[in-house]
């Protein structure tokens, strides 16, 4: 406790309203000690850090200005929202930040009526906000009340397609509604395109300067009504050659740039607006992630996400390991064959360095493309360049890869494309919890045709499987990968081709087969170390391929046991389902073999140590083993007490 900060002002905030007692220079205090509290609490835990020191001042000013929670404040991504939890009635648990039964490291409509729409993913705020100001107008009736939206959106999400259909929409229909352009410079990765370029442009002009001094005397500089002060505050940034045409042929009032670090702009611009907007309003704020801690301004990534860390120097409390990343894993052996083969090229939206990209993008920028947070033209971009003769890696985190679906089936599938899908952080993946988890690509990848479907057991497996993909040129192709490390096998110096539909025998066995897809693997060994003191010794396989399977495989299992047990981690209607669906074919089941699938549950899974997810799932080696037990008709007296 003594190494935590000095918070004697924040110390008297419980909740949002104590802020609106507060003068402009204490709420500018509070800020400062609100920047010390979210340092402190996430040196303790870890989490996302950058994005929410550089809203800090922003976050205070909102919510002294308006009155959340009827007011409804929705943060986009909102792995900016630490400060707000510590504001709205959370700080005490602020330390629980992302672990199980704690916190959620994003908004979440369950955990507080301050948080009014749950976010983990980009690009959503302005459609939100539009729904409530329209549900307001419509008479909706929820317990705070229907007042102003608001919708925080960072300029890299301010890229993706959906928050421009938002904004055409909410111009449109002409709501009250107030959308905050949280202008940093950085989404996670660099911003990239034209819009960021735009944004750029705008604040590098000299007459930004003349604007502060605007901004400071708004209240009295913008006079009544609002529609004539926004009329002459549109002239004025036109007549400085800056900001605003773009929104406001959308239908938006703009207001801005202005410094989003200093009170004495945020509080008399929001105030206004707040006094004398008809419709929807775009203030453009510029911020620094990582604001007011020097290890995260010093930072390529501004301190975006974090392992436990020193306050004072910064430096993560990182557990050493003798494994490497799936993800580097993948990176290294892409940029090892884009040596071999000038036609490799490899796509990723806004993630380079969360897919391993950063790799290929040092050594071959010229075939790296980062596209932004813009999932959908990521996917067809991908189609295309395989049309075009090259050979394409779409790399995307499973989670956001759902976002180009649609992209998927008609663009590439449909039209045979040899894209590679690296699909990374597939499964479940520890603290970023529900909304990060990798659940559901097996499935919605296996349902479509000519889809080739792998799944990585091991490092050196991932490894084959990129190459596999670089040779494989008669369709599309995906493999899944988990996050974290490794399992620590040797990995090859020239990996391999895989056969396609191929899988393979780990242990010869008798009675039960355990058919495993990814790396549920290791847990499976484990489990028949466990059995074989019990007497069964299980037949091991890995299956490499959800589709094609390798039926082969699958019917010799069939034939020379008793039962079989696949895995995989994933949903239901994935792995598990294929092979139900070729045992049914096949008449397998007619003669009293026992089938079993062990997928994730149809539940929604929250944060926790991916260990303790799995435990959930109940996939780790003491449920699985139970699970041959009960396929075999063995009670295991010891378990059921367990």
């Amino acid at each position: 406790m003594s190494d935590r900060p000095n918070t004697p002002l924040l110390d008297q905030i419980t909740r949002p309203a104590d802020l609106k007692r507060l003068s402009d220079a204490q709420l500018t205090q509070v800020s400062q000690e609100l920047r010390s509290e979210t340092i402190s609490a996430v040196s303790e835990t870890g989490g996302h850090l950058g994005a929410g020191l550089g809203v800090v001042e922003l976050t205070v000013a909102l919510h002294a200005v308006f009155d959340t929670p009827k007011d409804k404040l929705i943060w986009d991504v909102s792995h900016q929202c630490y400060p707000h939890k510590i504001l709205t009635e959370r700080r005490d648990r602020i330390r629980t930040l992302r672990m199980k039964d704690g916190l959620s490291g994003f908004t979440k409509r369950s955990e507080s009526p301050y948080d009014p729409f749950g976010a983990a993913h980009s690009s959503t705020s302005i459609s939100a906000a539009l729904g409530f100001a329209v549900a307001r107008d419509l008479g909706g009736v929820i317990p705070e009340g229907n007042g102003d939206a608001i919708a925080v959106i960072g300029d890299g999400s301010m890229s993706a397609g959906m928050a421009f259909e938002a904004m055409n929409n909410a111009g449109h229909l002409g709501k009250r509604l107030f959308v905050i352009l949280n202008d940093n410079e950085m989404s996670i990765a660099p911003p990239v395109g034209a819009l960021s370029s735009y944004l750029s442009r705008i604040y590098a002009e000299e007459p930004f300067q003349d604007l502060k001094a605007v901004a400071k005397g708004a209240v009295s500089l913008l006079p009544e009504p609002f529609r004539e002060g926004a009329k002459r505050a549109k002239d004025m940034l036109k007549g400085m050659t800056v900001g605003g045409t773009m929104f406001e042929a959308l239908g938006f009032s703009y207001l801005g740039p202005i410094d989003g670090h200093d009170m004495d702009q945020l509080l008399p611009v929001l105030r206004t607006v707040k006094a004398r907007a008809t419709g929807p309003v775009l203030i453009h704020v510029l911020t620094k992630k990582g604001k007011g801690y020097a290890p995260a301004e010093a930072a390529r990534d501004k301190g975006h996400a974090t392992a436990k860390f020193d306050v004072v120097t910064g430096k993560q409390k990182k557990a050493p390991s003798n494994a490497p990343s799936y993800t580097s894993v993948f990176g290294d052996t892409l940029v090892k064959l884009a040596a071999q083969d000038d036609k490799i090229c490899a796509v990723t939206a806004a993630m380079p360095d969360g897919t391993g990209l950063n790799l290929m993008a040092e050594r071959y920028p010229s075939r790296t493309f980062d596209v932004g947070i813009a999932e959908q033209h990521g996917v067809t971009f991908s189609a295309a360049l395989a049309a075009g003769g090259m050979k394409p890696f779409c790399a995307m985190y499973s989670t956001f890869l759902q976002r180009g679906y649609d992209q998927v089936v008609h663009d590439v599938a449909i039209q045979r494309l040899p894209v590679r899908f690296a699909i990374d952080r597939a499964g479940l993946v520890g603290a970023d919890g529900a909304t990060h988890a990798g659940s559901f690509d097996i499935s919605f990848m296996t349902n479509l045709p000519g889809m080739v479907v792998m799944a990585a057991a091991d490092e050196a497996e991932l490894a084959h499987m990129v190459k596999t993909a670089a040779a494989y040129d008669a369709g599309p192709i995906a493999f899944r990968y988990p996050r974290g490390e490794g399992v620590g096998v040797e990995l090859s110096e020239e990996p391999q081709v895989l056969e396609i539909g191929k899988g393979r025998i780990i242990q010869d066995g008798a009675r039960v087969a355990i058919l495993s897809f990814g790396t549920r693997l290791s847990e499976v060994q484990k489990a028949a170390e466990a059995l074989s003191a019990k007497g069964i010794t299980p037949t091991i396989a890995d299956a490499r391929f959800a589709k094609p399977l390798d039926r082969d495989l699958i019917l010799d299992l069939v034939a020379n046991h008793d039962a079989m047990i696949s895995i995989e981690e994933g949903a239901v209607g994935g792995f598990g389902s294929h092979v139900a669906q070729l045992l049914l074919d096949e008449g397998a089941l007619d003669h009293g073999f026992k089938y079993r699938s062990m997928v994730l549950p149809d539940t929604f899974i929250d944060q926790a140590s991916p260990k303790d997810m799995y435990a959930v799932a109940a996939m780790n080696a003491e449920q699985i083993e139970a699970k041959v037990l009960e396929t075999v008709g063995v009670v295991d007296l010891a378990a059921r007490r367990g």
